[in-house]
């Protein structure tokens, strides 16, 4: 099938997809991405997850390369006006050093980012990928994880060292530590990067495994869920399989 065939398959299928969905009773249509008559505000947008994925790990290509396409904001700034369709939706560390939209090279109304300390799932974050999924119809989210985060750090020194943090840092170091437990059974040479990993994969399985709306997504198709590391040393995203 040719690329324009392609994407006209897909945009028509999201349509529907939609379209069936505003009809759950879910007040979606009170919510809607974009204005009914119109278009996308940028139909490159509309995408495959898998075709999604390798578009991420692109922009971070380029992004490691220090080589990042040319930013135009006023070309797009009308379209997005009219909503939004991003391609991605990531959750992420709050941490300064990691920017999503940097990382992978992505612009304005491409990625659909929701962050905390310690990239995990909240409620709040998990209606927020919800809405991203299922309103905006993005069909990728990835869990971002990275290097030398502060949030795992502590959350270590929470289980091993029983630090406590004043105010309600605290909340973060407990809802962190079901990883670091995990992560310590498995007897690491490097605890802090396995607590990383450990963390990712298991809110990229409750993101899987999330009802009703991520896992059905998920079991149709229509979305993929995968978690990444950022390396803070290289800017280099490494995709986990597992």
């Amino acid at each position: 099938m040719c690329q324009v065939c392609e994407e006209t398959s897909v945009l028509s299928s999201r349509r529907r997809s939609f379209l069936k969905f505003a009809g759950l009773g879910l007040a979606v249509s009170a919510m809607p991405a974009f204005a009914a008559e119109n278009a996308p505000p940028k139909p490159q947008n509309v995408i495959s997850p898998d075709a999604a994925l390798e578009r991420l790990m692109k922009g971070n290509a380029r992004y490691v390369d220090n080589a990042p396409l040319p930013s135009d904001f006023a070309s797009t700034r009308a379209a997005l006006t009219t909503g939004q369709n991003p391609f991605a939706s990531v959750l992420s560390c709050s941490d300064a050093r990691i920017t999503p939209e940097h990382c992978f090279d992505a612009e304005r109304g491409d990625l659909f980012v929701a962050r905390i300390a310690g990239n995990y799932l909240t409620t709040g974050l998990l209606a927020s990928l919800e809405y991203g999924a299922a309103v905006l119809q993005s069909p990728l989210i990835m869990v971002l994880g990275h290097t030398n985060c502060g949030a795992i750090s502590a959350a270590i020194s929470a289980e091993v060292n029983n630090t406590d943090y004043p105010g309600h840092i605290s909340i973060i170091t407990s809802d962190l530590a079901p990883a670091v437990r995990a992560a310590m059974k498995k007897n690491p040479s490097n605890l802090a990067l396995a607590v990383v990993r450990e963390n990712v994969s298991m809110n990229v399985q409750a993101l899987r495994d999330s009802t009703p709306i991520l896992r059905k997504r998920v079991q149709e198709g229509q979305l993929k869920i995968v978690g990444g590391i950022y390396n803070l040393d290289t800017g280099k995203v490494e995709v986990m399989t597992a």
